[in-house]
């Protein structure tokens, strides 16, 4: 049986590459809003994180979801991520 690919996707905070299930999507949709993508299929443009709050921290220090997105990401988003994140793992 012919074995398959698993999809990586770099983290904006640590830069690793990291199976595509671990990490948590943040997803810009056409109007411009942010929000946390659990299922992977949300529409938008998307930026892959560690489901921990020191990766929000380095993408936040290096800018790394302004590249992403290639936009200004105002600094509630960063902080309503933070409450998503922080619910996540309880």
């Amino acid at each position: 049986m012919k074995q398959r690919k698993i999809p990586l996707r770099k983290c904006t905070g640590c830069q690793e590459m990291k199976n595509k299930k671990e990490l948590i999507r943040i997803v810009r949709s056409d109007e411009g809003e942010f929000s946390v993508d659990t299922t992977g299929k949300k529409a938008g443009r998307g930026a892959y994180i560690c489901p921990n709050v020191e990766c929000l921290e380095k993408a936040k220090k290096s800018k790394g979801l302004e590249r992403s997105f290639k936009s200004a990401v105002p600094a509630e988003v960063y902080d309503k991520l933070r409450e998503e994140l922080e619910n996540l793992n309880g």
